[in-house]
């Protein structure tokens, strides 16, 4: 058994930018274990530009994002180990991991989870016909041509429109492949608004609102997909058919925080979210064990998920050092309008400042209103021109403004 101040579990951007700040705030022992190859994550796929925008004030694609946080944390001499799976992870943070070295076990006095997520399969879709070859997860398609070389299929249907999805419809495009559709279960996109208009509208490709697919031609290979319509319930409605010979089904039809190890952890798991239940400092139910990024839920812009690390980062090194305060403990719930709230519990007297309050809304609205209220009494009041479920957001908050009760975050719609 060997001793480590502080593990992070993962090496993607959130893992990179926790251990960096964990280092700058006074961190010495640290270790970031990463499954694959190499760190960077799923930045590593990510080819297209649009990162970095709020992090280095300039554009970038995913690998040279992911390039500025490597050479950090070389620079600062982080250890990491790579091709390094984590089998477990107890209550007082014993982690197992493998590695092609063997087995190893570490006793560590802080844990970061920074596992990210994984895509929703076809599995759990329930979509009729055959499982013919054809039918690829839209963050598989994108690492075989990113990364592989390799074009997935010529005709392509697409089904979700999340901003992988929608990304994956412009790349497939621009590799010659014929995208048909985006059919979108949900009234609405999924995606980002910048995302919709650049890979879409740009390229003239159809988005199908209200749409899903209900049947999947072929046994050897996809030969057509189907879609129809949906009601208000979501179920087909009968007439509404429509055949698209292809040859490829992408689906990006949401993303699971992957929380196995938190789980066995006994961390407590939001419903909503899937991520852990944390406080201000992003402390898990398990002390000790921090989380963030996408294994907390899933965000849209990779800014904010090193934005967010960095502070598990630096709570985590505080941990360490046992200058951690502990008082009264907040709930934060999400009222009307607001899907869910990340923290879920506050502690005035352990924050060190401000506290920002991360948060979608349940629908797309026009020009409305973010409150943090509590006991009926209105905290913080944030215009904003309109809002969607696709793009996160925030609200930073006085911890000196909290007394007693529930804080309610909610939407109010203004005429």
């Amino acid at each position: 058994m060997e001793h480590r101040d502080l593990i992070v579990i993962g090496g993607g951007p959130a893992g990179l930018a926790a251990a960096l700040a964990a280092r700058e705030a006074g961190g010495e022992d640290i270790l970031i274990l990463e499954r694959d190859r190499y760190l960077g994550g799923i930045l590593n796929q990510c080819i297209h530009n649009g990162f970095g925008l709020h992090t280095f004030r300039e554009e970038l694609t995913g690998p040279e994002y992911a390039g500025r946080y490597l050479d950090q944390v070389r620079a600062a001499g982080i250890p990491q180990q790579t091709d390094t799976m984590v089998l477990s992870l107890t209550p007082d943070r014993t982690v197992t991991a493998v590695s092609p070295g063997g087995l190893r076990r570490w006793e560590a006095g802080a844990v970061i989870l920074a596992m990210g997520c994984r895509e929703r399969p076809r599995g759990a879709l329930n979509i009729p016909g055959f499982r013919p070859a054809g039918v690829y997860t839209a963050g598989t398609a994108q690492r075989l041509v990113n990364l592989e070389g390799q074009l997935p299929g010529r005709d392509v249907v697409i089904l979700g429109s999340g901003d992988i999805g929608l990304i994956m419809a412009r790349r497939m495009t621009l590799e010659g492949a014929k995208v048909h559709a985006v059919a979108e279960l949900l009234p609405y996109s999924g995606g980002l608004r910048r995302n919709i208009v650049q890979c879409l509208e740009d390229f003239g490709i159809p988005l199908l609102l209200s749409h899903t697919v209900v049947r999947i031609e072929g046994r050897a290979r996809v030969t057509a997909v189907t879609l129809a319509r949906v009601d208000d319930v979501r179920r087909p409605i009968p007439g509404t058919e429509r055949t698209y010979p292809c040859d490829t089904l992408l689906l990006s039809c949401g993303l699971l925080p992957e929380n196995e190890l938190s789980r066995g952890a006994g961390v407590a798991l939001d419903p909503v979210t899937g991520g852990p239940v944390v406080d201000q400092d992003l402390e898990t139910s398990v002390p000790g064990v921090f989380a963030c990024g996408n294994v907390l839920h899933v965000h849209d812009l990779v800014d904010f998920v090193s934005e967010e690390a960095a502070l598990a980062g630096r709570h985590a090194a505080a941990y360490l050092r046992q200058s951690r305060p502990a008082g009264r403990r907040i709930a934060v719930r999400p009222g009307a309008g607001i899907r869910y709230v990340v923290p879920q519990y506050l502690d005035p007297a352990a924050s060190d400042g401000p506290v920002t309050l991360r948060f979608r809304v349940s629908k797309p609205v026009g020009r409305c209103a973010l409150t943090a209220a509590q006991n009926g009494k209105a905290l913080l009041r944030k215009q904003r021109p309109a809002a969607a479920p696709g793009e996160m957001e925030r609200l930073t908050l006085d911890p000196a403004l909290l007394g007693e009760g529930p804080l309610t975050v909610a939407l109010e719609v203004e005429a």
